[in-house]
């Protein structure tokens, strides 16, 4: 089981405007509490580079942990990754899905008793089952419900699932089954639309709000709504190695 209480997303930004002062804004990764997770942002609010410190702080903090990545637009922030055994782009995120799925199914079976935790990072998850339901709807459909049962059930299993989006939308998560994400990010300026769908209850008290790139807001299960500061990273090659390591 995935035991880790002091997992590290940013600062506090209200913290760093008022006072100064770098209060980390922390949380649980146990399986039992926050496995699943949402990041949205715009192009430009920092997405990308707030995943890429969220991915190694992962990897950091799951020594023994399995990680997939799977990048739907094969961005060009994620070049890095694409010559590693368990990065999959484009169609092929799909089998990255087929592959946790895979996973969690066996663990609930019985037929596998680990509990190592394995994580799939989705880049562009939106994006990808808006283009399939325009494709073929009756398996844009398996995907969704395959997502959905991932979201509800694989935390006792320790899987956990990643999306990352710059704008969500409530018809690629069928059934609610957003509200089983216990880690929701939204970086950049405020949009309403985008609010509505990750984070309903809290539109009129961040309305008001103005965030620049790289800070925005969080909503964390155990702790409720948060103002973050993504830090700066000293040495990105560094922060890169660990994803490419974690997916070779």
């Amino acid at each position: 089981m995935m035991m880790n209480s002091d997992f590290a997303l940013g600062y506090d930004l209200d913290e760093w405007n008022y006072f100064g002062e770098r209060t980390p804004i922390v949380t649980d990764i146990s399986s039992d509490t926050t496995s699943h997770a949402l990041i949205c942002g715009a192009s430009g609010s920092g997405k990308s580079y707030f995943q890429a410190q969220f991915f190694a702080r992962l990897v950091k903090a799951e020594p023994s942990g399995v990680f997939y990545f799977a990048d739907y637009k094969r961005d060009d922030s994620f070049a890095h990754l694409r010559g590693c055994t368990r990065y999959y782009p484009h169609k092929r995120t799909l089998d990255a899905l087929d592959v946790l799925y895979s996973c969690m199914q066996a663990r609930m079976s019985g037929e596998d008793e680990t509990r190592h935790p394995v994580t799939l990072i989705w880049d562009e998850y939106i994006a990808n089952i808006l283009s399939l339901m325009n494709e073929d709807k009756k398996k844009a459909e398996v995907v969704m419900n395959k997502v959905s049962e991932i979201l509800m059930d694989g935390r006792s299993m320790s899987v956990r699932l990643v999306i990352s989006t710059q704008r969500p939308d409530a018809k690629a998560f069928p059934d609610g089954s957003r509200i089983n994400c216990g880690i929701i990010v939204v970086l950049g300026a405020y949009k309403q639309s985008v609010y509505k769908v990750a984070l309903p209850e809290y539109m009129d008290e961040v309305k008001g709000r103005k965030f620049r790139r790289g800070e925005g807001s969080v909503w964390l299960e155990r702790s409720g709504l948060h103002y973050i500061k993504v830090p700066q990273m000293r040495d990105i090659e560094a922060i890169n190695d660990v994803c490419v390591g974690a997916l070779s």
